[in-house]
């Protein structure tokens, strides 16, 4: 990017420049920032790394977010429930963490089957205790679903 500016500005050709560019190239910027993260994290400071991904089980396998971001790391898979005919969105391990595939699919309002995880390296007592909570939480509502699902056993 700073090389196309460079030579917008100091070109001998005359008239008008136009330099279309939506943010960073997300590989040139994980080369750039995944050492300093390296560094953070051998260093014991408290780090933050974003992972996206799809849930299987809310998505309805009609793949708008991958017609309308282009995204290189989604793509499609065969899922295990036998009420699904379509095969479901998935994001592999060679997602950067650009965001671009959520932002598409909020802005759209396509999909709610995005998620970003927040993977914490050398987490503090505060996100130590916060997903304590959390946890707790989740399963309390879990056994609760389960304690209220009918059960089909007895009849048998």
């Amino acid at each position: 990017m700073r090389d196309t500016l460079r030579e917008a500005l100091t070109t001998a050709a005359k008239g008008p420049k136009i330099i279309v560019a939506s943010s960073e190239c997300m590989l040139n910027k994980q080369r750039r920032v995944k050492p300093l993260f390296n560094s953070a994290v051998k260093a014991g400071e408290r780090a933050v790394k974003q992972r996206f991904g799809v849930d299987e089980d809310v998505c309805t396998g009609d793949h708008a977010c991958i017609r309308l971001s282009g995204c290189p790391s989604l793509s499609v898979k065969q899922t295990a429930d036998p009420l699904k005919d379509d095969p479901v969105a998935a994001i592999d391990n060679s997602c950067v963490g650009c965001g671009n595939c959520g932002e598409v699919a909020e802005a759209a309002i396509l999909c709610p089957s995005f998620y970003r995880a927040d993977v914490i390296h050398n987490p503090t007592r505060w996100d130590r205790w916060k997903s304590g909570i959390t946890m707790a939480v989740i399963s309390y509502l879990q056994r609760r679903r389960d304690r209220r699902r009918p059960s089909f056993e007895a009849l048998a």
